[in-house]
């Protein structure tokens, strides 16, 4: 057999594989959270782990007892932590951060970090981390220590300092340190009480929850929190590369097809995730003639759009209708009675 035709054959095998895997609307009550090694509980929405592979980001829940503190460990992806329930606390390089419902923070590449619960009611966070994409390279790699204190671990692995060349080595050697030092002193909790929503003109309001426009330095996952008025709809656009919505408040449907029209709702719910396909147009509707739904919404910007939006250049791949067809389908956010921003409850 040629190489064309080997080459056809596993291209094609590959995209069946994966398109057998899409999903739409992982409900909560899908997710089966079980006892895990580092005595929390773990429940999968996408990730090879549980079934449900993704080739960018997974998405995890997780869950700790009140009195129980997780093992130590770290490992050579980085993730983001977004908390829906209960109080605790996580250790991130023996900097202790605590935190409560709607707080998100970041977990950097080999940082050793640990969660505990010192409440009295079990606390539950969601996790959105790179390492399928490191996966896909053979560089994922995990290493836990129990309950060695911090003190007693190594640290990240070393890099060499700058030195002085004009020479293609002398000037990597200076890049990637100076990569390395921002990457290590990047921003690791956004505080809930702190938020500010802003009205945008798809219609609802929005807030960075973890992003290099507010201090983080991540491998490119970038977190957002949008907020649909009562019956309103965020306007309809479409774009490559993987996209997770987690319904933090509320319930309501997206709409999803290959063209603006002719596609399908898909309903859902506080606690459910959103699968955006690549390159759907989607749009999200609140359902409640009465509340607001919020929901957080995962991508991998940074580096994997915006590296494709080099590579598939001069292909546009962020989409929206033009502007009176987008001010038509998003409304007027200044006309929406907004509620105070309070924190998320659960269930």
């Amino acid at each position: 057999m040629t190489h064309y035709h080997i080459q056809k054959k596993r291209r094609a095998a590959f995209v069946e594989e994966w398109r057998n895997y899409q999903k739409t609307v992982i409900a909560l009550a899908d997710v089966d959270m079980a006892e895990t090694a580092r005595g929390t509980r773990v429940g999968v929405y996408v990730s090879e782990d549980g079934d449900r592979p993704t080739r960018t980001m997974d998405a995890l829940a997780h869950e700790i007892d009140p009195g129980v503190t997780s093992t130590i460990h770290r490992h050579s992806w980085d993730a983001m932590v977004l908390v829906v329930a209960g109080r605790g606390w996580t250790e991130i390089d023996g900097q202790r951060i605590d935190w409560g419902p709607g707080d998100s923070l970041h977990l950097p590449a080999w940082s050793w970090h640990r969660s505990g619960n010192d409440g009295a009611e079990t606390a539950r966070y969601l996790s959105f981390s790179s390492e399928p994409m490191l996966a896909t390279m053979g560089m994922s790699v995990l290493e836990d220590q129990g309950h060695t204190p911090f003190a007693n671990l190594p640290g990240r692995p070393a890099f060499s300092s700058e030195i002085d060349g004009a020479d293609p080595y002398s000037r990597r050697m200076r890049r990637l340190a100076r990569e390395q030092r921002k990457r290590r002193s990047g921003r690791l909790h956004t505080n809930w009480d702190e938020l500010e929503l802003l009205p945008t003109p798809r219609g609802t309001r929005t807030t960075f929850l973890l992003d290099r426009a507010i201090g983080y330095e991540a491998s490119g996952i970038t977190m957002a929190m949008f907020e649909i008025g009562p019956g309103r709809g965020q306007s309809m656009h479409r774009h490559p590369g993987e996209a997770w919505l987690y319904v933090l408040e509320g319930e309501g449907h997206s709409y999803m097809g290959e063209e603006p029209e002719g596609g399908k709702n898909h309903p859902w719910r506080k606690g459910d995730l959103i699968v955006v396909d690549h390159f759907l147009w989607h749009q999200h509707f609140n359902d409640s003639p009465d509340g607001t739904a919020k929901v957080v919404r995962i991508h991998m910007f940074d580096s994997l759009l915006e590296t494709m939006r080099v590579l598939m250049d001069p292909k546009v791949l962020f989409e929206e209708p033009p502007d009176h067809i987008r001010d038509a389908q998003a409304g007027n956010p200044h006309d929406i009675d907004w509620p105070a921003v309070e924190r998320p409850t659960w269930p």
